[in-house]
Order: structure tokens, then sequence, then C-alpha cells
């Protein structure tokens, strides 16, 4: 498939821009409903840096509002995950490592006035996804500190069928695409494990209120949603974590003391992920700030230089 570039995107009709904004809004919305409620299993498939991977899902909305879901990785080694309202509860594998705190096949609260005033939302037209009609909708940012969205999503039920995560420049930076799917309440036994999915059990987190670090700069539309700490398990340390959000994006600001260890600053993007982490001097000792997340590198580097101590100023 040839993307079409942002620019592109945005040419049209001025008077008609309201009617298709307010149709993509409603899309969201159906969406947010129904990722929460609706029942369905399927196979898709997800690429990343040019490497592609086949997974089977089975997902069954439950009493109360529950969220249950079992990943199966069909090609290489043996790959699962069981996800009980988007937390790990065991896997296998090193898909274990990409969905812990990940949002591989969110279940997100969508609010499509507010993601309207950091993206300009449109109804691309319709295709066809997995033998199934679908709507294409168009989710351009209005600045250069997030990524697009291409989104098809499932004429009856409003799921995605197949998204497009895209840079400034509309080269492709992450697939997700169902190759089979259904909305057939999937049968008990398989959403039960297998032998070799293990319990996985996170470091313990504890909810922090204090404002001990702050960002001096944040990217328009980004708030802090939950601070965190838990304990290193390389160095026993306790790292303090931030994740902020837009309603859509997301990265996590991580602090971690260095205790006179030797680390070098860090610069890397695999696909649409970035990690940069800068060396802080603060009167209480070197800390390391890591930035996290699937926004453009250049926009993490400011986020990581902007974090400072609110109680104890750095030192020069």
């Amino acid at each position: 498939m040839r993307f079409v570039p942002f620019a592109a995107l945005l040419v049209g009709s001025c008077l008609a821009l309201p009617a298709v904004a307010a149709d993509a809004q409603a899309w969201l919305q159906r969406l947010a409903a129904a990722e929460r409620s609706q029942n369905f299993q399927g196979a898709f498939v997800y690429e990343r840096n040019g490497s592609f991977s086949t997974h089977s899902i089975w997902h069954r909305a439950e009493e109360g509002g529950v969220l249950r879901e079992r990943l199966l990785q069909l090609d290489g080694s043996a790959q699962e995950v069981l996800r009980v309202d988007g937390q790990v509860r065991c896997a296998s594998g090193a898909l274990a490592d990409q969905l812990i705190d990940s949002q591989l096949w969110p279940a997100r609260e969508l609010n499509a006035e507010q993601l309207g005033q950091w993206y300009n939302l449109s109804v691309l037209g319709k295709s066809r996804v997995a033998g199934r009609a679908t709507v294409v909708l168009a989710m351009v940012p209005r600045d250069q500190h997030r990524y697009g969205i291409e989104l098809h999503l499932d004429q009856k039920t409003a799921l995605p069928l197949k998204s497009l995560l895209l840079n400034d420049k509309g080269q492709l930076l992450e697939r997700f695409q169902f190759t089979h799917f259904d909305t057939q309440v999937p049968v008990a036994e398989m959403l039960e494990p297998g032998d070799g999915c293990r319990p996985v059990r996170l470091p313990e987190a504890q909810p922090v209120t204090t404002d001990a670090w702050i960002s001096e700069w944040l990217p328009p539309g980004f708030s802090l949603n939950s601070t965190t700490v838990r304990r290193s398990p390389a160095s026993d340390e306790p790292v303090a974590c931030q994740v902020y959000g837009d309603g859509l994006a997301r990265f996590s600001v991580f602090m971690e003391p260095l205790r006179g260890a030797v680390v070098e600053d860090l610069r890397t993007q695999l696909g649409p992920t970035v990690a940069v982490s800068r060396r802080l001097k603060t009167n209480d000792g070197d800390v390391m700030v890591t930035v996290v997340g699937e926004i453009p590198l250049g926009t993490a580097e400011r986020i990581a230089l902007s974090m400072r101590m609110a109680e104890s100023q750095a030192e020069p």
C-alpha cells in the first residue's frame, strides 16, 4: 500500500472539515465502547522495524466488565500471554517482555473530543480487511511531537482490524492487521493458558503523591497520568516512574539513583519505540533519567533534558 503524506491528508474544503471530523469522532466513540464490551477471536500480523510475527487472539468480555484475552504467537518459538483487564497474568518467551505494560492490543478510554485538540481527525473512505468491510480513519498530529495513525475499523463492530503508525513523512513505523476475524464468543478452553505459560509477578509498585520530580517541558496535550516507585531488579534501588499521555500516545519517565555506578547515556529507536537516557547531577547524587515511549526521538530527548528535582536543585 502507498502511504499518503500527512500534508495531502489536510488538503480539502474547509467547509467540509467539520462534518468529516464529527464523523471521525463518532467512530472513535464507537471504538472506545466496543473494545470494552465486544467478544472476538482471530489471527493478526504484527510488523515493526521490518520484522513480522503472526498471532492468534481470543478476547472475551465477562461479567462485571472484566476483559480476558489470550495471545499465542504462531511462528518461531512457542510464546503466549494471558491478560486480565490489561494486566499480564502469565507468559512464556520474549512475548511477555513486549506485552508487560504495553498497548499492543489496548482497551483505551478514548475521548474523541479531547483527541481532536491534538490530532486532525478525518474519515478517508472505506476498505476491506480480513474479508470484512471497514471505514478508514486518519489521526494526523497537529505538531511534531506525536505519530499519526491510520485506523481501519470494522463497520459492524467498530473494532480496529488494521492500524498503521506513521511518522511525519508518512513512513510506516508499525503495523497491526487481522488476517482472520470473527465475533463468536471464545470458548472457555481457548482462554486457558498452556503448560509453558508461567505466572508473572511484577515488582510491587507503590503509588506516589510526591512532586519531587518535575518536567520543565512537556509536549502540548500531554499530562501526568500516574507516578509510582518500584525496586529495580538489577540494583534493588527505588526507581520512580511517571507515565504521561495525551489520550492516545503515552510515554514513561524513569528516575534511578546510580550510587556511583558507571552507566552510559542512551539514545536508541526500534520502530516507533524510543529510549533516551541521560545522567542528571543532583545534590543527592547522580540519577539516570530514562524516557521510553512511542514518540519521536527528538521529543523524548527534550523531555529527558527537562527533568528536574523540585526540592533540591541539580548541581551545575
